[in-house]
């Protein structure tokens, strides 16, 4: 390897952990955005990560990608289901952590590669190999036991694996139209009606939080644009030049600081059948990692190309 390479890997490598670091304390950002429910977090953060995307691409002059995008109503209706996916995953996300089930959260993002690739056999007709049929069955053994342990279906979980795993097939269907940019700007325009009615709810009946403990607060959930724009930006920079096998080992980092955020920072409490619980699901996800590192090279490009189109 050149100099040059192993630097481009290096600095991949970086921009990989820190998006999905930035991602994995997300729970703190939610938590200090209190007394703000889920609703207003998710219109303040489709407001003003539009916003973003506007300004960046304002200054950028680069909206011709608007006309082709309108030209082509598949593709336009492609993002329309993403984005709907996408701001479902949100909401979810954010309701859970703010209700104290920030852990449970972390189980659905472990979860989430085990459900894309069912999808795959579901939907796409993939044939999947020994060991990813073994990932898959020790997944939903893991759902069962959690289920039965735990006394309640993991819902909070599982919604959000699947609704993550559903957006990253449409995005894969959809193919590489748009750059992370163009379609953050794309899916935020779609849920931008949604926003507006929210907020517009939400002064109504006087239920803003807006207003409150200035400037703190309000700073707060203006910077919900770049918190959400920086890590897939960073993503974006990382998948260019890391491996697939990389990329695959740095997205644990994100259920994992969730997980501990959760114990540790939240005082979440995890008893100790859930403990194993998800065990059962690390046990999964070290055979879906041991697949991808013994993978054939043409195999790995087509999957990182995959999730490329699948991390929002």
């Amino acid at each position: 390897m050149t100099p040059d390479h192993n630097g481009e890997l290096r600095r991949g490598t970086v921009f990989g952990f820190l998006a999905y670091a930035i991602w994995g304390v997300f729970p703190l950002y939610f938590h200090a955005l209190r007394p703000a429910g889920a609703w207003e977090i998710l219109a303040h953060r489709i407001l003003w990560t539009l916003l973003l995307c506007a300004v960046v691409l304002l200054v950028r002059r680069d909206l011709s990608w608007t006309r082709q995008l309108l030209a082509r109503p598949r593709l336009a209706l492609g993002v329309a289901v993403a984005a709907l996916l996408i701001g479902a995953n949100w909401v979810i996300y954010v309701a859970a952590v703010l209700g104290g089930h920030t852990t449970e959260a972390a189980l659905g993002y472990f979860l989430n590669p085990i459900v894309t690739v069912a999808l795959g056999v579901v939907v796409l007709r993939e044939r999947l190999r020994p060991l990813q049929w073994a990932a898959v069955g020790i997944g939903a053994v893991a759902g069962i036991y959690l289920s039965a342990v735990g006394g309640q279906f993991p819902l909070v979980a599982l919604s959000l694996a699947c609704s993550f795993a559903g957006y990253g097939l449409v995005k894969k269907k959809l193919g590489a139209s748009l750059d992370a940019m163009h379609s953050l700007a794309a899916e935020t325009a779609v849920l931008f009606p949604v926003a507006v009615v929210l907020l517009g709810f939400l002064v109504v009946r006087g239920e803003t939080t807006f207003t409150l403990e200035p400037p703190v607060h309000p700073t707060l959930l203006l910077a919900a644009g770049v918190v959400t724009a920086v890590p897939l930006l960073l993503f974006a920079a990382a998948a260019r030049r890391i491996p697939l096998t990389t990329v695959g080992l740095l997205q644990f980092v994100t259920p994992v600081l969730q997980l501990l955020c959760g114990v540790l920072l939240l005082d979440e409490h995890m008893s100790t059948a859930r403990w194993t619980g998800f065990g059962i699901v690390w046990v999964a996800l070290l055979l879906l990692t041991v697949d991808s590192l013994v993978g054939r090279p043409g195999r790995a490009r087509a999957a990182r190309l995959a999730l490329e189109e699948s991390t929002p």
